[in-house]
């Protein structure tokens, strides 16, 4: 079972305490990237590039590695049907530049590949908290970003998880690509994201994946930018 293999690399990415001297974890971040079978090939590749090419922007870095000393602990997997989640870079500690140029290289290559028979979001959550659950360095935040085109249609739906406090402690954001009905976006904000200041970013196409992750990722780690939702941003009500 692909479970199983994941297991086996996530261990080999985790940092251990020992190993995480000097190096205050601002965020523990489990990104994860839709496989499911509404995403053909080249979507697959722009979600893989893209990711990469967020963390590789300048801002991005930057928010990363600030204040001096600080970085993110990092693991990116794939998702699509009720068992189909497929780890593809384990926990990383991204604590430089050339940390950061790794992790990202590994995510283009090998996040193109998967290709999964349903949307199983719940299942996708699952794993992300399964994933967190293996990472032994405290970080201030643990957040799982998950993207996708379309609803659960697949496996235990985010309640079922949420309601048996498998997700707690986690906060869950979403980035939507609209255009599938029922409604992604609504979806995510009413059934998805969870935590203090949790949102929703919604794209027209995966072309603007990269753009959209990088902003995505600055609205997560940088304290200078404001939480209040910018054209294609949508956060749930107070207390959401």
């Amino acid at each position: 079972m692909k479970i199983l293999r994941a297991v086996a690399l996530a261990v080999v990415g985790v940092v251990t305490p020992a190993t995480a001297l000097s190096f205050e974890c601002k965020a523990a971040l489990a990104l994860a990237l839709d496989m499911s079978k509404s995403v053909d090939a080249a979507e697959r590749q722009l979600q893989a590039r893209g990711l990469a090419a967020a963390l590789l922007s300048e801002p991005v870095q930057a928010a990363i590695l600030s204040p001096k000393g600080s970085g993110v602990m990092a693991a990116a997997y794939l998702w699509g049907g009720g068992y189909e989640q497929e780890l593809i870079v384990g926990w990383t500690r991204l604590d430089s530049r050339s940390a950061i140029e790794q992790f990202a290289a590994h995510v283009a290559r090998r996040g193109r590949h998967g290709r999964g028979r349903a949307t199983a979001v719940g299942e996708a959550l699952r794993y992300g908290a399964y994933l967190h659950g293996l990472n032994q360095v405290p970080c201030g935040q643990r957040i799982i970003d998950v993207s996708g085109d379309g609803v659960n249609n697949n496996g235990r739906k985010p309640a079922y998880f949420r309601d048996r406090g498998v997700l707690e402690g986690l906060r869950i954001n979403g980035l939507v690509i609209v255009g599938a009905t029922p409604d992604p976006a609504s979806y995510y904000l009413d059934e998805v994201i969870q935590g203090p200041g949790a949102f929703v970013i919604d794209i027209d196409d995966y072309t603007g994946y990269a753009a959209a992750m990088e902003r995505k990722l600055l609205r997560e780690l940088s304290p200078s930018v404001s939480m209040k939702p910018h054209q294609g941003e949508t956060a749930p009500p107070s207390g959401g």
